[in-house]
């Protein structure tokens, strides 16, 4: 791909500890040096953060998703406030994932809305803006109360499907909520769309129910936003083989991958799992044989270039 640039003067870029890898690919991209910052501990845990460079005035980008750890998020909410205590001219908070987002309403009685909440304390810590990929719910945007620039990873995830040039495809939605993701891809790829009708019994823990639509002899790919503990994505590939699909593979932006996840994708029949790198990889999901990841560096640098000169970020959503 090609590199990008920015003006050096008036612009920082601050990576967070959270994903350092993709952090370096994005500075590279753009073709800028990060703002030196220190992270430390104290003996108890707490989190230090001091900025070593002068971002007075300037136009301040702070990567770092909120993906667990909790550290993850504290370091963020520090590193925004350390700017805006700086006097940064605009903080924009780059998430690559929005950790809390399935957070996102009362289901329960009794229950915290966790991503208004972490909404909530980005906005006070003082970010101006923020910029994110593929949120849980599209209405997240609604919970921040500074504008938000929400990308889509789909185009990262179609360059790569594009590349392989299998034609008899069909998109398959995971659950009814995913539908409007699935159909963005099935337009692309000209291809029908399933989806698979499934119940949640627990926190994940799902059954599927039946396939609606028609997968016999098709090469199946199903479409998610994260793939976390992977069980209800294993039962899909094998309902979806059970309605007589030929193959199934599988693709999410985001790999929370906990627990026996990349174990359970390793011994199902699944062909092959595709992940952004917006959460970095553990090692066992780096070596898996099934697993792959694309980046989405560029896209981000790009978006932070454009939020920087002030043009339109809709393009990339193409």
């Amino acid at each position: 791909m090609d590199g990008l640039s920015v003006p050096a003067h008036g612009f920082k870029l601050i990576a967070g500890p959270g994903n350092p890898d993709l952090c370096a690919e994005i500075a590279q991209t753009l073709d800028v040096p990060f703002c030196k910052t220190t992270v430390n501990r104290f003996a108890d845990g707490e989190i230090f953060v001091r900025i070593d460079e002068n971002v007075r005035g300037n136009d301040v980008f702070i990567v770092q998703p909120t993906n667990p750890p909790a550290e993850n998020i504290m370091e963020l909410l520090l590193l925004i406030d350390a700017a805006r205590r700086a006097s940064a001219a605009r903080i924009t908070c780059v998430m690559p994932y929005y950790g809390y987002s399935r957070q996102d309403r009362k289901d329960q009685p009794r229950v915290a809305i966790g991503a208004k909440l972490l909404a909530n304390m980005i906005t006070v810590a003082g970010a101006n803006r923020v910029l994110g990929i593929d949120f849980h719910q599209h209405q997240l945007q609604g919970f921040f109360d500074v504008p938000v620039d929400h990308l889509f990873a789909a185009p990262v995830m179609l360059e790569y499907f594009d590349s392989i040039g299998r034609r008899d495809m069909t998109m398959v939605s995971p659950d009814a909520g995913g539908v409007e993701r699935a159909r963005a891809f099935a337009k692309h790829m000209n291809a029908p769309l399933a989806i698979i009708d499934k119940r949640r019994t627990d926190v994940n823990v799902a059954e599927v129910m039946h396939i609606i639509g028609d997968v016999e002899g098709r090469h199946c790919l199903i479409v998610d936003d994260l793939i976390d503990t992977a069980g209800t994505l294993v039962k899909g590939a094998e309902a979806l083989l059970d309605a007589g699909a030929t193959s199934v593979t599988a693709c999410a932006t985001h790999a929370v991958l906990s627990g026996p996840a990349v174990e359970r994708i390793e011994a199902s029949p699944l062909k092959e799992v595709v992940f952004t790198d917006s959460i970095p990889a553990t090692e066992e999901a780096r070596s898996s044989s099934k697993i792959k990841f694309l980046s989405v560096a560029h896209l981000l640098a790009r978006a932070i270039q454009s939020i920087h000169e002030e043009t339109s970020v809709s393009i990339l959503f193409t």
